[in-house]
């Protein structure tokens, strides 16, 4: 039976558009602050995308002729810093474009937040972004009064980034609920399968980066949670939940009361 449940959002690509429009930005204008010959396109991206974590996605430039060509520390303690510094750079960029705007919430997400809490759920973004930038992203797109009802997993709580299930199990012990009293929104293959190898029931909403990834195993996939301006286009439906437009708290019971949904 289901007594407490949880709702447990990704940051990036769920709650708004973040990758396009905050992320990349900031990732280039640190590089152009550290006068780094690198600048990422939307396609070199898209590849970057697959590495879990900010600091890990700017370590894979750290190739050996990347380090001599620049003059860049080749010891691990040396390496350790210079991606502290960019890192700390990078989120000050992206906690300013947040702060500007930039990045407007996605259709839903306020509502089934409102639905949720009237119905006294537990709240929670799990995030392998710095936890600077989720809370930031977290309060613009829901607003300080319901941010202030959210756990924050984020950045290097746990020693493994998605697609492993450290996270989310860190999420679960936390939060003291069961794996079936769980619904996680994400928005990529990476962390659906994170959430699915902690036995965690998924609700996918695609987003700019993520749309023709794999998404087995999910409960339901969805263009987005929907508002009755910005409707939601089921895309993969095995539950047969028919959000018509809007994905809604029932949907989740409903998912939460169907058969356990297991990693492919």
């Amino acid at each position: 039976m289901v007594t407490v449940p949880a709702l447990i959002f990704d940051c990036d690509g769920v709650l708004a558009d973040t990758e396009r429009f905050g992320h990349l930005p900031a990732f280039n204008r640190t590089f152009e602050e550290f006068e780094l010959p690198v600048r990422w396109s939307e396609a070199d991206y898209a590849l970057k995308l697959r590495i879990g974590g900010g600091k890990e996605r700017m370590a894979s430039l750290l190739t050996e002729e990347f380090v001599a060509a620049n003059g860049l520390p080749a010891d691990d303690a040396g390496q350790k810093e210079v991606l502290a510094a960019w890192h700390k750079s990078k989120t000050s960029h992206y906690t300013r474009a947040v702060q500007d705007g930039l990045m407007p919430g996605r259709p839903g997400v306020v509502r089934v937040i409102d639905e949720a809490l009237a119905a006294g759920w537990q709240l929670a973004v799990a995030s392998t972004s710095a936890e600077a930038s989720v809370r930031a992203v977290l309060a613009h797109v829901v607003g300080t009064e319901r941010a202030a009802n959210f756990k924050v997993y984020a950045g290097d709580i746990v020693p493994r980034k998605k697609p492993a299930p450290d996270i989310y199990e860190h999420a679960l012990s936390d939060l003291d609920v069961a794996p079936d009293e769980v619904i996680v929104v994400e928005d990529s293959g990476n962390g659906l399968r994170a959430a699915l190898a902690a036995g965690l029931k998924t609700v996918v909403t695609v987003s700019s980066y993520t749309a023709a990834e794999n998404f087995d195993g999910a409960a339901l996939v969805v263009s987005s949670l929907g508002d009755r301006d910005e409707p939601a286009e089921a895309l993969h439906d095995p539950l047969r939940l028919q959000p018509h437009g809007e994905v809604t708290l029932e949907n989740f019971r409903s998912i939460l009361a169907a058969s356990e949904v297991k990693a492919p």
